[in-house]
């Protein structure tokens, strides 16, 4: 162990184990899932392209940030509104059909976006960074990302947020114990395996319990109520129509096939018109902007678990964003979604103490890998969000923990009126929900997530509430 730094394993050292090095990667993948096909169901985009692109992305930002930074992306909630408008553009009237190429277009521009700010700061430095985002504005900010995501673990939890189905108390059953599971092996496995991958044993007791329960149901009438594990997924690949493509996924690569990757697919689109292309810079720059400012939080927060700064000394902030911005750009051409650095993920690394940039690499393996393994995505499916809400109530509470950790690192000090307004005014607008859209507001072109707007209004009464100078600074 790094005694230094707390750390079992640093970002340059390696797991002794391949069996330990595949478990903590797992752990990676585990974290990351559910957020990251959350967002093409909600697109329509495929999902077993969504989490190869996660992988590819991730990979990319590994060697550009020169394996200095442990870093997973995925799919990015904040290009949501964008993405949904993107894919209507030239469509209007409709009754069915995506414009893919618009979507992709705008990922593509995101990613520019990333690297010419990179290039920027390549010349011009990073001193302006602590300036504009000290630890008094990242800290709160830091809270409210963990914080504002507190509703969809619990949600996910009671299972209230799949299909509109009523609370359930058997899903919070299950939920629970994946988290008791997980907080046990984490806190009573201190030196043994279990302590390392915590979030792979509590999210297997958890859908083992799951499990139990559906069989129970369907033993004693069918009981709806104890039916927490959908298997549809296993059912339908392995039935009548089972074929090579329900073991190997070979079809997204495949012309004109449902399942291909979308820049295969341009002969789908209609009725594009080039001059659209304003509209969507219009709906993706401006979110990109916001999103950098996302990056610089997430990695803030990771330097301040590992005991590094990540964006003024190595990799750099120019290098960070450009992997970023290329991940984005890559994963945009294959799947239409957006990368992003993944607060669960992080909150991993701070959990395990594990912060090998090559544990990561190998879950990017893996998340590739996974992606064309029909079985295993398809099991993936099967776990419910109950055990994953359970598990969530730990990943996110530790985004949140890990920003008053920084305050009271930074010895903020909160007799200062000043301290107290920027805090107050973050928490307040971030977890309330208080975002900015433009335009027409039910289907608005532009919309700044509350944690941007958040960080913006703390970063403008920074500004405007200046430090009183002491006496004797104003003598010298």
């Amino acid at each position: 162990m790094n005694k230094e730094k707390n750390l079992v394993l640093d970002v340059e050292e390696n797991p002794k184990k391949i069996s330990q090095w595949i478990l903590f990667s797992l752990q990676h993948i585990l974290a990351m899932l559910v957020a990251c096909i959350t967002v093409p169901l909600l697109t329509g985009l495929p999902i077993a392209a969504t989490i190869i692109s996660a992988g590819i992305g991730t990979i990319c930002y590994i060697f550009i940030t020169k394996l200095k930074s442990p870093v997973f992306l995925s799919s990015s909630f904040a290009y949501l509104a964008p993405m949904s408008s993107a894919l209507a553009i030239g469509l209007i009237g409709q009754a069915t059909g995506m414009n893919y190429l618009a979507l992709i277009i705008g990922m593509v521009l995101v990613g520019l976006v990333y690297v010419i700010v990179s290039i920027v700061i390549k010349f011009v430095g990073t001193n302006w960074l602590n300036k504009i985002l000290p630890p008094v504005i990242v800290g709160p900010v830091i809270m409210v990302i963990g914080l504002s995501l507190a509703g969809s673990a619990v949600s996910n939890l009671t299972r209230a947020s799949s299909s509109g189905e009523p609370y359930n108390l058997i899903a919070l059953l299950c939920g629970l114990i994946a988290l008791f599971v997980t907080a046990i092996s984490s806190f009573y496995g201190k030196g043994k395996m279990a302590s390392l991958i915590p979030f792979v044993i509590g999210m297997g007791s958890g859908y083992i319990a799951a499990v139990l329960f559906s069989v129970f149901g369907y033993v004693i009438g069918k009981n709806e109520y104890f039916n927490i594990v959908n298997f549809t997924p296993l059912i339908e690949l392995f039935g009548d129509n089972f074929s090579f493509a329900s073991i190997i996924n070979y079809r997204i690569f495949v012309p004109n096939d449902p399942e291909s990757f979308i820049f295969l697919r341009f002969e789908e689109i209609s009725k594009f018109d080039w001059i659209s292309i304003t509209e969507i810079i219009a709906l993706f720059v401006p979110v990109s902007l916001v999103t950098i400012c996302e990056h610089i939080g997430d990695h803030k927060n990771l330097g301040n678990i590992i005991g590094r700064d990540l964006l003024n000394d190595e990799p750099g902030m120019s290098r960070t964003l450009l992997g970023d911005g290329i991940a984005t750009a890559v994963s945009g051409a294959l799947c239409g979604a957006a990368n992003t650095t993944y607060g669960e993920n992080v909150a991993v690394i701070g959990t395990t103490r594990i912060a090998s940039v090559k544990v990561v690499l190998l879950a990017a393996v893996l998340s590739i890998a996974i992606g064309f393994v029909t079985p295993f995505t398809a099991l993936l499916e099967t776990i419910p969000s109950c055990v994953t809400g359970g598990v969530s109530l730990v990943l996110y509470g530790f985004i949140a923990s890990s920003g008053v950790k920084m305050l009271i690192q930074e010895k903020i000090d909160f007799s200062n009126t000043k301290n107290i307004f920027i805090t107050s005014a973050i928490l307040v607008v971030g977890i309330g929900g208080l975002s900015l859209k433009f335009g027409n507001p039910n289907s608005p072109v532009i919309t700044i997530t509350s944690i941007a707007v958040a960080m913006i209004i703390g970063i403008l009464l920074n500004f405007v509430l200046r430090d009183k100078k002491s006496k004797k600074e104003i003598e010298e």
